[in-house]
């Protein structure tokens, strides 16, 4: 595995409610957007792990649901390295009429530069 490795594997998902459950009840930052939260815990393993909250209250299709996914993992991978030694939790926050992917991308980069602003890396 090399640095230039942007492939989503298993160990980069937060997979169980034991995993979740830390960052959720106790995050060490948070970050706002209009539609998105992101939560991040520092992680006890070096590398970056990301978990999805989307629910079906927020985001009444799967199709969208499912794009608002995939989106968010394709930003995440493209900036793991920034990211390395956290846990991270984003939610839907607010009610998604219908997701266009640009907007959620565009959100999403300005909530990863709010994290690293915060963090100390930017």
């Amino acid at each position: 595995m090399t640095d230039t490795d942007i492939r989503f594997r298993r160990s980069y998902r937060l997979l169980s409610s034991s995993e979740f459950q830390p960052v959720l009840d106790s995050p060490d930052i948070r970050v706002g957007g209009a539609h998105l939260l992101v939560l991040v815990r520092n992680a006890t393993n070096g590398s970056a792990r990301l978990g999805l909250i989307v629910a079906k209250r927020r985001v009444r299709h799967a199709v969208w649901r499912n794009r608002i996914k995939r989106v968010c993992r394709e930003s995440f991978r493209l900036r793991r390295a920034d990211l390395t030694g956290l846990d991270i939790v984003i939610l839907v926050r607010s009610p998604l009429p219908q997701p266009d992917a640009a907007a959620v991308r565009a959100e999403l980069e300005r909530l990863w530069d709010k994290l690293l602003a915060k963090r100390g890396q930017a």
